[in-house]
């Protein structure tokens, strides 16, 4: 019986995932960064999400954009 290791079995659920940044409507420039699943990527869905801006003290829409 072959066993493989445990790294090359955690490469394969990683592949599925792309990293997206979630950037702020404010206008700042503040973005975060954000991992995007394999069914929200077939989907084609865009984020977006409401997250705490720290440079304008409040709460605003963050959209996705990709990562460069």
């Amino acid at each position: 019986m072959l066993s493989l290791p445990n790294k090359l079995m955690g490469d394969k659920k990683k592949a599925g995932a792309l990293f997206v940044r979630l950037v702020s409507t404010a206008g700042t420039g503040f973005f975060y960064v954000k991992k995007k699943t394999k069914t929200l990527i077939t989907n084609q869905t865009k984020l977006e999400f409401r997250k705490f801006d720290p440079r304008v003290n409040c709460h605003v829409l963050f959209k996705e954009e990709k990562m460069k």
